[in-house]
């Protein structure tokens, strides 16, 4: 149970998030198939385990674990673009008149519902942990439609939940310029050896590195000529490597192998036990990284009126 990425919110309300509530609540809404004629649907589930005795919320001292899943309808374009070709050029041949457009769009709808029962299906679920002693949800996705996906669906079933994406004081980007430029990260934090640089003039090229000595005099020229790094590779302590980027999403998180044997050895022999113990320890990390990366940032920054 290891976040891959990381959205972070934070909560601008102390709320009392009651385990046994919330699994009331996540209850009302729960995952379930697709009906013949729905492209989507969307719910929560057990993040563990399988089963109508699996909890919706999963508890590990402070910290509450929840996952949602949803369900597509996988019906590609061309598919439906080929059978409406198909039939306006019949209508039109065998009836000597245009078909224009809104008669198009009806029938392009009928191809729809027709072919949604036959389409393929596609599940994917999306993690979140809710932290309330830190005021802090962590989703585990890089893509800010799915976390809000998660987090409105969540303050639905809710009733209220009142969150931001956490901010820095100093724009990420400078900072990091800062940090290749100076090839020193702040304390803990040890830059490695991908990076992304853009220029700043509204055409300005993009520049990506992969396995590259981010020290080296191509990469300082780069900078010298006004680009900026917008994604780098870091490592922190000896207990993370991940890549950060300017909108402050934390992607292709790694823990590393003494994180990983420790909830190997603190999780026993049973797969649950396992996860609880992975869950558990990426957390307490988190609870000393995060304030520490945003620290080195900058500094949280607090909008007015909050």
């Amino acid at each position: 149970m290891w976040f891959r990425n990381l959205l972070v919110y934070r909560l601008t309300q102390d709320l009392p998030f009651d385990a046994e509530g919330l699994e009331a609540a996540l209850a009302t809404k729960l995952a379930r198939p697709c009906a013949s004629q729905e492209l989507t649907t969307y719910g929560f589930v057990a993040p563990f385990g399988k089963g109508a005795d699996a909890p919706l919320v999963h508890v590990s001292g402070d910290f509450l674990l929840i996952s949602a899943r949803k369900e597509d309808r996988i019906l590609p374009g061309s598919v439906v673009r080929d059978a409406l070709k198909e039939k306006v050029e019949e209508i039109e041949n065998e009836q000597m008149r245009k078909v224009y457009k809104k008669e198009r769009d009806q029938i392009k709808d009928e191809i729809i519902q027709a072919f949604l029962p036959r389409a393929f299906v596609r599940r994917s679920s999306t993690f979140a942990a809710i932290a309330p002693k830190l005021g802090l949800i962590l989703v585990d996705t890089a893509s800010a439609k799915k976390a809000e996906d998660l987090l409105s669906t969540l303050r639905e079933v809710v009733g209220s939940l009142p969150v931001r994406p956490l901010g820095v004081k100093i724009a990420p980007t400078a900072t990091l310029t800062d940090w290749v430029k100076a090839q020193q990260a702040a304390p803990d934090f040890f830059v490695l050896d991908e990076c992304e640089l853009r220029d700043v003039n509204e055409d300005g090229g993009v520049v990506r590195c992969k396995r590259q000595d981010l020290t080296s005099e191509e990469i300082q020229l780069h900078l010298s000529t006004g680009k900026l790094v917008t994604q780098l590779s870091l490592a922190w302590q000896d207990k993370l490597s991940f890549i950060l980027d300017d909108k402050l999403t934390i992607k292709r998180l790694r823990f590393e192998d003494l994180l990983q044997d420790q909830a190997a050895e603190d999780g026993g022999d049973e797969a649950l036990g396992q996860l609880d113990a992975s869950f558990t320890l990426m957390m307490l990390t988190f609870s000393d990284f995060l304030p520490a990366l945003f620290e080195a940032l900058g500094g949280e920054e607090i909008p007015q009126g909050i």
